[in-house]
């Protein structure tokens, strides 16, 4: 079983940052939290950070646990996913999109567009919930 990691990035006014999928990826089109399978040794806020950085192009601290649950969209591939709350370093950075994605943009949790995995959205709800008015 593998493990992945995302980063939960929202832009303080109540907006959550996702990532399109590229062709050749699972879901590819649809929407996601920037996301990835943690690398051999690698530390798992490390790798969401770096996720972070590759597919969406922000640079990122990475804080608490939003969510940890098994991932079973892949019926041959289950994986551990692990969802961290996230910090733009930069507030004024323009995310792009990177490596697997082919568009970013942000968007309101409670209303986000077609998603490619089905376990961000208890986090979207989350971050609706908290969301100012």
């Amino acid at each position: 079983m593998g493990v992945g990691v995302a980063a939960v990035i929202d832009d303080g006014a109540g907006r959550v940052l996702l990532v399109q999928r590229a062709p050749g990826q699972f879901g590819a089109g649809l929407w996601c939290i920037p996301c990835g399978y943690v690398d051999w040794g690698e530390d798992l806020r490390a790798a969401a950070a770096r996720e972070a950085l590759e597919e969406a192009g922000v640079a990122v601290e990475i804080g608490d646990v939003a969510q940890v649950t098994v991932n079973r969209h892949a019926p041959d591939r289950p994986t551990v996913g692990i969802w961290f709350h996230a910090r733009l370093v930069d507030p004024r950075a323009e995310p792009r999109a990177g490596d697997d994605a082919v568009a970013v943009g942000w968007f309101d949790p409670s209303a986000p567009p077609p998603l490619a995995f089905p376990t961000d959205q208890p986090v979207l709800a989350a971050l609706a919930a908290r969301r100012p008015t």
